[in-house]
Order: C-alpha cells, then sequence, then structure tokens
C-alpha cells in the first residue's frame, strides 16, 4: 500500500519534524545514495509571495535531513527552471533558497545553463506529442521534444507548496515536474495540462531510478493559484514516494475530491499511483482524523488565467496569431506587468505583511 507521511509541526520545531517525516515515509528506501540526486525546486514566482513556492525552511529541512542521514552531498543538484514570468537566479534569491545551498555548501544549477536533449518516451503519450508538433501541422511524423540531460539516471525529489492553481485546481507533485521537463513551448501546453502532467510522470518514471516529494502546508495558497492567493497559515507538512497519492492526500485536505480533479483521476486510472484516499497508508496522523481535514479551499483564476484559458479555448481563431508569432511578447510582458507591479503592489504587500507578523514570517525574516 502507498505510504505518505503527513505531520503537523510549527516554526521552532520544523527542521527537526521535516527529519521525522520523511523517515516516516522510508525516503531512504527510494532515494538512493549511490546515485545522484536532483532536488526540483518550485518557482511560481521570480518574487517571493507565501506558498507560492518552496519555502526556505522546505529547503533547509530536506538538506539537514540529507545530511543526518548520510548523502553525499556532491552527489546532490539543486535545480530550477524558468518560465516565460520567472527568472531563475532573482527567484533563488528573492525567495531565500541561496544562502540555504550555501550553508550546505551547494551549487545552484539552473535548467537553462544545462545541457537538453532529445527525448523519445517508451509510454504511449497522452497529449505530449500534440503540443511539440509544429503548429497547424498534419504529419504523423513522431514530435521531437528535449529534457535535461542532467534527469537521466538521477534520483529527484520534489519541493512543492500545498496551493490551488487556475489551470488545474491544485498544484503539487506532479506539476512541479512541468517546469522541470518542459521548457520554451510550456504555455501550450495549458490547452491539455491535465493529460500532459500524467505524460511527464510517465517519463519520470522512465528517466528517474528513485522519485519522491516533500510538500509544505505550513502556508498554504488558497484561491486564484499559484500566485494571487490567500496565504493561510495550516502547519502541516507532507511527503511521500507516490506523486499522485500525494496530491490526491493533498487535495483531501484543500477540501477537493482527489478523483474527481481529472490529471489525478487519469494517473490513478492508468497505474501510474494511487489517487484513492483509502488505499493510501498514512504515518503520522490517524486516518480517521485525515479525512475530517477540510481547509474549504476554494479555486479562482487570476485575470492573466482567464484571459489564457478564453483566448486557447473558447476564442480559437485569435490562437495562431497571438501565441504562435512574435506577438505572444505582449501576453509575456502583460502578464509580468500585471503581476509584478500591479498586484503585487496594491494586493500582494498588504497579504505579505499580514504573514510578516505570524511565526512563520518571522522565521522567513530570519533567513
Amino acid at each position: 500500500m502507498t505510504k505518505i507521511s503527513i505531520l503537523k509541526t510549527k516554526p521552532e520545531t520544523v527542521i527537526k519534524e521535516y527529519n521525522k517525516l520523511l523517515n516516516l515515509a522510508d525516503y531512504t528506501k527510494f532515494i538512493k545514495k549511490s546515485n545522484d540526486t536532483v532536488l526540483k525546486l518550485n518557482l511560481s514566482w521570480s518574487l517571493y509571495y507565501p506558498a507560492c513556492s518552496t519555502e526556505p525552511w522546505q529547503l533547509d529541512g530536506l538538506l539537514n535531513a540529507m545530511k543526518k542521514d548520510g548523502y553525499d552531498f556532491k552527489k546532490i543538484h539543486p535545480v530550477e527552471n524558468r518560465t516565460v514570468v520567472t527568472d531563475v537566479w532573482k527567484g533563488a534569491e528573492g525567495n531565500k533558497w541561496l544562502p540555504i545551498l550555501k550553508k550546505f555548501n551547494l551549487k545552484y544549477e539552473p535548467l537553462t545553463e544545462t545541457k537538453w536533449v532529445n527525448f523519445k518516451p517508451k509510454a504511449e503519450m497522452l497529449a505530449l506529442n500534440d503540443v511539440f508538433k509544429p503548429y497547424g501541422s498534419k504529419s504523423k511524423s513522431e514530435p521531437v521534444y528535449s529534457i535535461p540531460k542532467m534527469f537521466i539516471g538521477k534520483n529527484v525529489i520534489h519541493l512543492p507548496t500545498i496551493k490551488t492553481h487556475g489551470h488545474t485546481q491544485m498544484t503539487g507533485a506532479m506539476k512541479n515536474a512541468f517546469g522541470g521537463l518542459i521548457t520554451t513551448r510550456r504555455h501550450h501546453c495549458h490547452k491539455k495540462i491535465h493529460e500532459i502532467l500524467v505524460d511527464l510522470l510517465a517519463i519520470q518514471k522512465e528517466i528517474h531510478p528513485g522519485i519522491f516529494a516533500v510538500m509544505d502546508g505550513t502556508v498554504a495558497g488558497d484561491g486564484a493559484g499559484p500566485r494571487t492567493m490567500i496565504p493561510k497559515i495550516k502547519n502541516t507538512i507532507i511527503a511521500g514516494s507516490d506523486q499522485v497519492a500525494i496530491d490526491a492526500v493533498s487535495a483531501h485536505m484543500m477540501g477537493y475530491d482527489p478523483l474527481k480533479i481529472p490529471f489525478i483521476k487519469i494517473a490513478h486510472d492508468r497505474g501510474l499511483g494511487c489517487g484513492d484516499i483509502d488505499q493510501i497508508d498514512l504515518k503520522g496522523i490517524s486516518k480517521n482524523e485525515f479525512k475530517k481535514i477540510n481547509y474549504h479551499f476554494k479555486t479562482n483564476k487570476s485575470i492573466v488565467i482567464y484571459w489564457d484559458q478564453m483566448l486557447r479555448r473558447k476564442i480559437k481563431f485569435i490562437e495562431p496569431l497571438l501565441f504562435h508569432t512574435p506577438l505572444f511578447k505582449m501576453c509575456i510582458f502583460g502578464s509580468a506587468f500585471y503581476h509584478d507591479y500591479i498586484w503585487y503592489n496594491l494586493i500582494g504587500k498588504k497579504r505579505i505583511n499580514q504573514f510578516m507578523n505570524t511565526e512563520w514570517g518571522k522565521l522567513w525574516k530570519k533567513y
């Protein structure tokens, strides 16, 4: 039976409890010390916003546990990729990853600075092939896409947070691979995002000898995720080797039925993991206590995601002009300007200031 560990925590003890969390989930069984390990960070915004990206204590807690458990840090590779609206170095600095990596003598390895190689999955792809065909192509020839060469043959540990997402209802371990295995054409995946996430999980199972996820819910994101959310203190951390199961657990805690979220349901039905809560072995919490958890989160869509979906799915004649020509640069500029200069300053900073007055905010200031 799939095993997922869940613990309640607090700022004073979170580092120690991450160590307990990981060992409850038997992470050394899945992340073999003989292999190199990629730490796939989560950068949803170059600027800091609570619950949006990998939290500093999340990274600190994981690395502290790995050090205690005897991992060779010469074999650990912290990575993240850019999107059309994020910067890997600005994000690493803004989210305070760099001081933690320096403390553990680790080199940050942005995927923008590594070699990508062509890759053909053995598994049947549900949607990825359609995205990587030249736009409008009727050719039956197999599309070519690439993945980071450094991923092949290495373990991967994902570091997502508990939060909502306007494209996928919620986001977690499965979607964290989206930022690692797809680069320049990533935004085109939004039309078939649920199937794409299942494709990426199938690819991960081909290239990684071990897969694990460490999810932070000390502060979780409700509303118009993955950026313009309402931060809510939940004092919870989750870990497990089954990417479908950890997302199902997170979805249930947010108040959703996991098997009604398409990417979880499809992955469950295809045998890529367990999305049925009743079939998951929970550690650190009783099943009865877990089933009572309901954050009553409600996914909303930011203005950017709303218009992205409208233009791609509803007003289809616009898509060739807007998303497949240099005019797309206008969309990138509009999204960045709205998020970084309008929403962040008018709404985001007020919420950040409120968060900074909490115990977790005080911990964040210490990093």
